[in-house]
């Protein structure tokens, strides 16, 4: 009887565990990075060629993050950040205000 009576708790204990890991993955593989409470750029780069930009997204401070977050969705795809205060990235962004203003 006392291997029955161990059976039982070991069995409950390692349904819980898959449970708990299926829910997990779930929400992992499900939850968009947009919604996360945190930065998005933790490395920025000083600059980048206009031709290779095909849009920029400005994010201004807020509860998700401390600072100004300026990412460049480049034509190949790729996601680059880009540093906000560099003098070429301010170039950047006033040339695309300038573009999306003619347009």
């Amino acid at each position: 009887m006392a291997p029955a009576a161990t059976a039982a708790p070991r069995l409950l204990r390692a349904a819980m565990l898959l449970l708990l890991l299926v829910a997990a993955g779930r929400r992992a593989a499900g939850a968009p990075v947009v919604n996360e409470l945190r930065c998005h750029c933790l490395q920025t780069l000083q600059g980048i060629h206009l031709k290779n930009i095909q849009s920029v997204k400005v994010t201004p401070p807020g509860p998700h993050c401390g600072q100004t977050e300026v990412i460049a969705t480049l034509k190949n795809g790729q996601e680059a950040c880009l540093n906000p205060e560099a003098p070429m990235v301010k170039k950047i962004i006033n040339k695309m205000l300038n573009k999306g203003s003619t347009n």
